[in-house]
């Protein structure tokens, strides 16, 4: 049992880390109003039958749910995003906090933390003699660079740099990640329906195992309608990292967004 409240623990004290962190952000929002004080709120919902990370090297290999909310203004954002297994187990949570350090028409860079992330694992554990799942946590803390610049009309291209840091004695301990990425954000297939492609060759080195990849994630779209279908594909140039050499998803999205602007008194 001294294994159960150990996760009731640790999981109350993640409870208190999101409650700092919305805090943290609303107070944030509140102090930097200025001229421009407009405040968005966007949030995307994923069905798939394979749940992919924010690295797309790791997946979750069976059904899952993903929700990624998303709040903050021009230069600030938070951008949670919660991933579970159709069952309802929790597999990883990630706190994303970016702050955009130059918006430009053409250019824009933003800095990021990750603030925790947490992954959770399934492990099965004798207790008073009984065989029982118990769910453990594994802590992360991450840096990010991320710059975008726009060379045509829907047409884009940066750089995705992530730094992490695991805190448990055993799994991961340094992540190091490299990508270059080109976004080409509306591509008309008629005057309703169009795709969206973010193709990225990355390099990842976990630990001592790195590896090159390719990655992209198309997404088909109507205009002006929630619904949407994506689908991530991803292929290993060479790797070293235990995992599948070829990966791929389909999800249906729902996407919602909404802008909020302070009236002039």
């Amino acid at each position: 049992m001294s294994h159960l409240k150990g996760f009731q623990k640790k999981a109350g004290l993640g409870v208190m880390v999101v409650i700092t962190n919305v805090v943290m952000l609303l107070g944030s929002q509140l102090a930097a109003q200025t001229k421009d004080s407009s405040l968005y709120f966007k949030a995307a919902l994923s069905a798939t039958q394979n749940g992919f990370s924010i690295i797309p090297s790791f997946s979750l290999g069976k059904p899952a749910i993903i929700l990624e909310p998303s709040i903050g203004n021009k230069r600030m954002s938070f951008e949670p995003q919660f991933r579970f297994a159709m069952t309802g187990k929790p597999w990883s949570f990630i706190f994303i906090y970016r702050y955009k350090i130059i918006d430009r028409k053409k250019f824009s860079m933003q800095l990021g933390g990750h603030i925790p992330a947490i992954n959770f694992n399934t492990q099965t554990a004798t207790i008073n003699g009984v065989p029982e799942e118990i769910m453990e946590s594994k802590r992360f803390l991450a840096a990010e660079l991320i710059t975008n610049h726009v060379i045509a009309d829907h047409v884009s291209m940066g750089l995705y740099l992530l730094r992490g840091h695991g805190y448990n004695n055993t799994g991961i301990k340094d992540s190091y990640y490299a990508g270059f990425r080109i976004t080409f954000s509306q591509l008309n297939i008629s005057k309703q329906l169009y795709v969206q492609l973010n193709p990225q060759l990355y390099y990842l080195r976990i630990d001592d195992k790195d590896g090159v990849f390719l990655t992209n994630t198309l997404n088909l779209r109507v205009h002006n309608f929630p619904f949407s279908f994506a689908s991530i594909f991803n292929k290993a140039i060479r790797s070293t990292i235990v995992g599948k050499q070829f990966d791929w998803n389909l999800s249906l999205v729902y996407s919602f967004h909404q802008s909020y602007h302070k009236l002039a008194k």
